[in-house]
């Protein structure tokens, strides 16, 4: 039985869209943290033109698979084993980079390895796409976040939705620079950066 995650139901649309405009001249993909797979597949078979490596925690692996497996898509790739806590990832380079809510999940130090690992693979050229809920300024941009950031820091404290400038110069302190900062539904945002040198 194939994992499922409704989340992935309900904003797959929206940053599709987005896809479909900063990925149009991509060719490799990788997808950090690809969770269920579902997002895999959905992306994979409407961008046809990408080659989509899924990765995540070896746990999480069988689900993927399982997408993947009903899906046959020849340009989307089983999952590599990767955790963002690595000093090193297997693989290459690649020239785009999608992470969808996983910033807001994982501990602080390891949204800054997460930072680390896609200096080192992402080419200079390349896009970085980041999707979930931020602060500004460190304000909630809504009353549902501020519930989610307390339920996030119930569960564990040391989650919690991010501050954008944090992430920012994460981001900057790699050799990207922001492109465009999107509004999506249900208070979340689609950060786009372009990587202009080595970091």
């Amino acid at each position: 039985m194939k994992p499922y995650a409704e989340s992935c139901e309900q904003n797959r649309d929206p940053i599709l869209t987005v896809l479909q405009s900063v990925f149009a001249d991509r060719k490799q993909v990788l997808e950090i943290a690809s969770g269920t797979g579902q997002h895999a597949v959905y992306f994979g078979a409407a961008l046809p033109h990408l080659t989509w490596q899924t990765s995540e925690l070896p746990v999480n692996h069988a689900g993927i698979h399982a997408w993947l497996d009903e899906a046959q898509l020849p340009n989307v790739l089983p999952p590599l084993a990767i955790d963002v806590n690595d000093a090193a990832w297997p693989l290459e380079r690649v020239d785009a980079i999608f992470n969808a809510n996983t910033v807001h999940i994982v501990a602080w130090p390891a949204v800054e390895r997460m930072f680390a690992g896609i200096g080192r693979v992402l080419e200079v050229g390349g896009c970085l796409c980041l999707y979930g809920p931020f602060n500004y300024r460190g304000a909630f941009t809504s009353e549902s976040n501020a519930r989610f950031d307390a339920w996030l820091k119930a569960r564990d404290p040391e989650s919690g939705v991010r501050d954008f400038e944090a992430v920012n110069q994460l981001a900057v302190s790699q050799g990207l620079v922001l492109v465009q900062d999107i509004a999506m539904p249900a208070n979340n945002r689609s950060l786009v950066w372009r990587k202009v040198d080595a970091g």
